[in-house]
């Protein structure tokens, strides 16, 4: 890393894919896809197991634990891909959702509003791709897309539990990345804050030391998928969860994957994961958790889909 050195489908052919997370049992799984309607995001089955949530360690003094041990019982359903800005196209036309301009980003090297801002364009001189992954979309956004998807498909469509975001994005492996603990390896994996992007926006913060052939976002799919066949689960934006974000994780948090805290507006933030292409790579580990209520909106963040699968 440069910059600063790193701080020190029918249920029957799911029968039987449940078992405890291990890169061996990841790498093994051929990965199940569907696709409930046309419109709707093509989804992976992720398999159920068990693991260590969290870290004992803090990034930028921001604790990522305490670690508690989570078991999701059966597998799940997680789009492959981010949703993209034709996907949320199709949503806008159907619905007539109507979003004002105005998005944060970083300007100057200082986190404004940009009144101008809107996902169609987010003026970050990188012209709009289709099959660019959707930004300046609140989490409120993300509910009222996954309404609107849940009516067309019949289906009940929802962002993951923080606790389902983070064992996909394992997929098996520790708590740094899902290829493991150097972040200078990314390039071939991940959209990040790159030696190319660096050289374009020049942002204050660590970069890692390869090119990945992008200086904002890339269209999803642009890189390898890890294990479970999930693409973009690090980088290009960040991703809107579920859940109610709480500095430490409470006593309280749920250890079956559910996601923590109360319904839309008695929520202070939501937490955002994965990290994005201009974004610190340490606050791109698995387990760091990002949080802001649940009405702004980033030109960096984004958000993919997620649904129960049952019998």
């Amino acid at each position: 890393m440069r910059g600063m050195n790193r701080y020190a489908p029918a249920m029957a052919v799911l029968i039987g894919l449940t078992f405890a997370a291990s890169p061996a049992a990841a790498e093994d799984a051929q990965p199940e896809t569907f696709r409930d309607c046309e419109q709707c995001p093509e989804m992976v089955v992720v398999p159920g197991g068990s693991f260590v949530m969290g870290s004992e360690e803090a990034v930028s003094e921001r604790p990522m634990g305490p670690p508690h041990e989570v078991t999701i019982a059966g597998p799940f359903a997680l789009g492959k891909y981010e949703i993209t800005n034709r996907q949320y196209r199709e949503f806008v036309e159907a619905t007539g959702h109507e979003m004002s301009k105005g998005c944060r980003g970083n300007i100057d090297q200082e986190w404004k509003n940009d009144p101008e801002a809107h996902w169609t364009d987010l003026r970050l001189g990188q012209e709009s791709d289709p099959e660019h992954p959707v930004a300046c979309v609140s989490w409120l956004d993300a509910r009222a897309y996954l309404d609107w998807l849940s009516g067309i498909s019949g289906q009940d469509y929802r962002l993951p539990s923080e606790a389902e975001w983070e064992y996909a994005a394992r997929a098996g492996a520790g708590d740094w990345y899902y290829w493991g603990e150097d972040p200078d390896e990314g390039c071939k994996h991940a959209n990040m804050y790159d030696t190319s992007a660096h050289a374009v926006h020049d942002f204050i913060w660590p970069w890692i030391d390869c090119d990945d052939g992008h200086t904002t976002l890339a269209p999803v799919g642009s890189f390898q998928p890890n294990p479970f066949g999930l693409h973009d689960m690090t980088g290009n934006l960040w991703e809107w969860v579920e859940d109610c974000y709480e500095v430490l994780y409470p006593e309280d948090t749920p250890t079956d994957g559910s996601a923590y805290g109360p319904p839309p507006g008695q929520c202070e933030n939501r937490s955002v994961r994965g990290g994005s292409w201009l974004t610190n790579p340490d606050w791109q580990r698995t387990t760091f958790r990002g949080r802001d209520p649940e009405e702004v909106r980033y030109s960096f963040f984004g958000f993919r889909v997620a649904r129960s699968l049952t019998e």
